[in-house]
């Protein structure tokens, strides 16, 4: 496939880490929130060993926060997603399908309860900010709601639990899964929560003081070095492995929460309002047409930039592959598709004309490991 360069601009805007990763050999970059995200580090599937062995810190500041705060931030922060955080707690982090008046998902972000008054949307990629302030507006709620200076990196891999000890000692190594609290580095408390987007464990540093920030990157690669540190990025193949979503990608506007899966994080029978509740309760009733499922094909390569039709062996259309790579685990292509009633079941049969050659799979679980 032919490479194009990305053109800068003040619209497309690089991150405080920018000048340290172009010196670190970032061979590939894709736009995330109107950012440059780190796509490669050389080769991705290079980069999936390592970062399954070892620690790698990624520059992930493109995943842009919106803060919502004010007395009626609660009621707004509620009002956009279909989980019922009536009794969510400071210092945790909640995963929120964030839905339209006709249940279509806007984003699948991380929320941040920083306190009753003051909330953190941490996004995938889409502009949320403006559908929470038309909400706002609408409704006449009393927040204020912008995009703080934050931002983030992330420490993933089975050996950042130790380079985090070694850099703010115990306490950080009893954080819970999705929760977090403040560390001081360089004069200055850095938010760090343990949370990622990998399944190998880690944490994401919540920068607003970029000269400390800055700081301590550096300082992470330098006393990392007994880890086999490496600068990283959101893996395609370690993602796709784990059953991560990519909104946009695997996910879109066009999909509900129950066709995603996201079941444990809808709450049609809580007695909190929120946008398209009615919508997912009518859902719920007459059933879904379409699910997000696994796939695997019976080739060694793959490379998609859009939606790939599934047939069965009928040649009738029966899905659509949305993401795909070659995993070195399961020495085949796997990819995440949203399968036609009643084609989603384990080990239906699958085709797809790739390359202009014809290839067989099956349909699977998610996540594949």
């Amino acid at each position: 496939m032919k490479s194009f360069s990305i053109a800068k601009s003040r619209r497309l805007r690089g991150t405080p880490y920018t000048s340290r990763i172009e010196k670190q050999g970032v061979t590939a970059y894709t736009i995330y929130n109107h950012m440059l995200l780190p796509a490669a580090f050389g080769s991705i599937e290079d980069s999936y060993h390592h970062l399954k062995q070892y620690v790698q810190i990624w520059d992930v500041a493109a995943e842009r926060q919106v803060e919502i705060s004010g007395k009626d931030s609660a009621k707004l922060v509620q009002l956009m997603t279909c989980r019922d955080l009536s009794k969510s707690k400071d210092g945790r982090c909640y995963y929120c399908p964030i839905i339209d008046d006709n249940a279509g998902l806007i984003n699948d972000p991380v929320v941040l309860r920083l306190n009753e008054n003051k909330w953190w949307v941490s996004l995938a990629d889409s502009d949320v900010i403006l559908f929470a302030k038309g909400l706002a507006i609408g409704n006449k709620f009393d927040v204020k709601i912008f995009e703080p200076d934050v931002d983030i990196m992330a420490i993933q891999g089975p050996k950042s639990f130790e380079l985090m000890e070694k850099v703010f000692g115990d306490k950080i190594v009893n954080l819970k899964f999705f929760g977090f609290d403040y560390f001081e580095f360089g004069g200055d408390k850095h938010l760090i929560a343990r949370s990622g987007w990998s399944k190998q464990g880690g944490y994401e540093i919540y920068v607003e003081h970029n000269v400390s920030g800055l700081k301590l990157y550096d300082h992470l690669f330098e006393v990392g070095k007994e880890f086999n540190i490496k600068p990283g990025c959101p893996n395609l193949i370690e993602r796709i492995e784990s059953g991560l979503l990519s909104y946009g990608n695997d996910i879109d506007n066009g999909d509900n929460p129950y066709e995603c899966g996201f079941d444990k994080y809808i709450n049609i029978d809580s007695e909190v309002n929120f946008l398209g509740k009615e919508k997912l309760k009518k859902i719920k009733s007459e059933g879904i047409k379409k699910k997000l499922m696994g796939v695997m094909l019976d080739i060694d390569k793959i490379s998609i930039t859009g939606s790939l039709e599934l047939s069965d062996q009928n040649n009738n259309i029966i899905g659509e592959l949305r993401s795909a790579c070659y995993s070195p685990h399961f020495k085949k292509v796997i990819g995440i598709a949203m399968m036609k009633k009643p084609h989603w079941n384990v080990d239906q049969d699958i085709k797809a004309k790739i390359n202009g050659e014809i290839c067989v799979g099956k349909v699977c679980d998610l996540p594949f490991i």
